[in-house]
């Protein structure tokens, strides 16, 4: 599938990992109930409809953290983040030591492309 052409028969997840390649953190939208659908889904939960898919603009706040210190390792952290557009995600607030990261900190969305597997989003401290 060509990154400039999502088709309606990919898969959600197919089509949310080509708005990945691109750069983008889309989600759905559920234009019956007026909700945002996050994760991907054939069927808007609820009402049964075909979401729509839009792209967030990227910014969210952290709702939850966790850090984990595994030994001999550096601690990371495991966040949920509520988007501005009403659907939460999980991922990692990255550029900030693992202890820093609160509940309540400003963060927007960009796209890490590891070599040799999928992109998936993580985030920055807003003002980073």
């Amino acid at each position: 599938m060509s990154l400039d052409t999502i088709t309606a028969d990919a898969s959600p997840l197919a089509q949310f990992r080509d708005h990945l390649q691109r750069g983008e953190l889309a989600y759905q939208f559920d234009a019956t109930s007026g909700q945002p659908v996050f994760y991907p889904r054939v069927i808007a939960p609820g009402t049964g409809n075909v979401p729509e898919w839009r792209v967030s603009a990227g910014k969210g706040t952290v709702h939850a953290v966790t850090v984990i210190s595994p030994r001999g390792e550096p601690a990371y952290n495991v966040v949920l983040v509520d988007m501005d557009e009403g659907f939460r995600l999980m991922s990692r607030v990255e550029h900030v030591p693992a202890e820093a990261v609160r509940i309540g900190l400003r963060v927007r969305a960009r796209v890490h492309t590891p070599e040799g597997a999928s992109p998936y989003p993580v985030f920055v401290p807003e003002a980073a």
